[in-house]
């Protein structure tokens, strides 16, 4: 058998920049490599991990000197948990970086003519601004590799039988940290996660295997809106139906009930699938009522278990009020050849439109919204939050965007004359493409939470629209996410 050749040690490199996934990077003898935990300007002692031809991966050995720009990351789990990867990064720095993954993704993959890209919009708030975290139980926590060998032995094996209630780690299924603080949501957020584990234990409750699809308790989804209100989903891994189970589940429940007075919408869902997911699950209210309200500009939004909403509810309204702007401020008139007059409001398609936020937002701007998605649920949703907030002039489809939206549902709906789009990760099918194309709307807005898929869309578009406005917009702090909202007017 060939002996596995050993991977080289650098010592005293200096990282240069960062990358995609929230890694910095570094060029060793020209080849990229990419390194997690770390900012540009630290130097390092680094230990290659993986070598390919094309790019090296490697890890941290000894930070030597830090960067001047390097900050204390506030979470006891940061580069462990995976998440907030950003964290030892300042916050302006943050920006500054994801301001040029924007303009290299738009420049480098799209290759299209653009105007000045607009400063980002940054957060107002960087910790404690999500509405929405999901926790995952375990029957044994996953405990990091350092800890090894600062333990004995038997620390380790008392360890390994320890359940665990908090976050996947990247890359692994099956492994869960347990998770004693996360500053993403109030502290409201700790208090129940660790509520809920302290209590199991002392009771006896099963944590779920993901190996043998067994144990009571799967995972915990907490969801809260802008007046602090929360709704909790507890998912149990193991039918209800035998009195031991159902004793348990009702205990744990009205712990809950009782300890909370915040949790408005206490509700579970017995999932017994091989996935966590929840949206073909029944949904079962333990207390209070199945949903929670949120609000923007005066309007209500109807939030179920189920239901699509902006995990930065702050900074939804930023992106959406963007939005709102690049659909209907009026551009000079050799940009765009239709004046938008309160006798002229304009027919608009929200594409991907979700529960409905977008299209019932700028509904009092438009003649009518035809608001698509692919999400049945989805859409009742937004009928029912046209219906809350007496907006008669919308309309929504359920289906696959490429088979709703051809040629034939635009002449029996109406040419657009503004169309909104918001896809997934992954863009907008080229089908989709090539109808906005044949519909010709005189704008378009295109809200993208992947600036290189949205450039590729961009590029396809450039046959006849020219881009003239991007607005990138942070949603997540400390992390490389980034969200970005682009204008198009079609050429004259």
């Amino acid at each position: 058998m060939a002996k596995k050749k050993s991977l080289p040690l650098y010592e005293h490199v200096e990282i240069t920049g960062v990358a995609a996934e929230g890694k910095a990077l570094l060029r060793i003898d020209d080849i990229v490599c990419f390194v997690p935990n770390c900012v540009p300007g630290d130097i390092v002692d680094l230990q290659i991990t993986r070598k390919k031809h094309s790019f090296m991966e490697g890890k941290v050995v000894r930070l030597v000197h830090p960067s001047p720009v390097r900050c204390e990351a506030q979470c006891k789990h940061f580069s462990v948990c995976g998440g907030c990867k950003w964290q030892i990064l300042p916050y302006d720095e943050q920006l500054r970086y994801k301001q040029q993954q924007v303009f290299d993704n738009l420049t480098r993959i799209g290759k299209i003519e653009l105007p000045e890209i607009r400063p980002i919009l940054g957060s107002k708030h960087i910790y404690e601004y999500r509405n929405k975290l999901e926790f995952t139980c375990a029957d044994r926590k996953w405990i990091p590799s350092e800890l090894f060998n600062e333990l004995s032995s038997d620390q380790i094996d008392e360890l390994k039988t320890e359940p665990g209630l908090g976050f996947h780690i990247p890359n692994a299924f099956d492994k869960i940290l347990d998770i004693e603080e996360c500053h993403l949501m109030p502290e409201i957020n700790n208090r129940i996660r660790n509520g809920v584990r302290t209590y199991a234990k002392e009771h006896g409750l099963t944590f779920y295997n993901e190996h043998t699809h067994t144990g009571l308790l799967r995972t915990l989804i907490l969801r809260s809106n802008h007046k602090g209100e929360l709704m909790l989903i507890v998912v149990f891994g193991d039918g209800l139906e035998t009195e031991q189970n159902n004793r348990a589940a009702k205990g744990l429940l009205e712990y809950l009930h009782n300890a909370f007075p915040e949790i408005i919408s206490l509700l579970y869902v017995e999932n017994l699938k091989f996935n966590d997911t929840i949206g073909d699950q029944e949904v079962h209210t333990y207390f209070g009522q199945d949903y929670i309200i949120e609000e923007m500009e005066g309007l209500q939004f109807k939030v179920g278990p189920k239901s699509f909403y902006q995990t930065n509810t702050e900074q939804a309204y930023e992106l959406y009020k963007v939005a709102r702007d690049f659909a209907f401020d009026p551009l000079p008139i050799t940009h765009y050849p239709l004046p938008i007059t309160n006798n002229q409001l304009p027919l608009v398609y929200d594409l991907y439109t979700g529960t409905g936020t977008i299209a019932n937002f700028v509904a009092r701007q438009a003649r009518e919204v035809i608001g698509i998605e692919y999400v049945p649920e989805a859409i009742e949703d937004a009928k029912v939050n046209s219906n809350i907030n007496q907006i008669a002039n919308t309309r929504f489809f359920a289906g696959d965007m490429k088979d709703i939206l051809n040629d034939d549902f635009v002449a029996q709906y109406g040419r657009p004359d503004v169309i909104i789009t918001d896809p997934p990760r992954a863009g907008m099918h080229e089908d989709v493409v090539n109808v906005i194309l044949n519909a010709e709307p005189k704008r378009i807005v295109y809200v993208s939470c992947n600036p290189a898929t949205q450039a590729r869309d961009l590029a396809l578009l450039d046959a006849k629209y020219r881009v003239t406005a991007v607005q990138p917009v942070d949603m997540f702090p400390h992390t490389q996410h980034v969200e970005n909202v682009v204008q198009l007017v079609l050429r004259t």
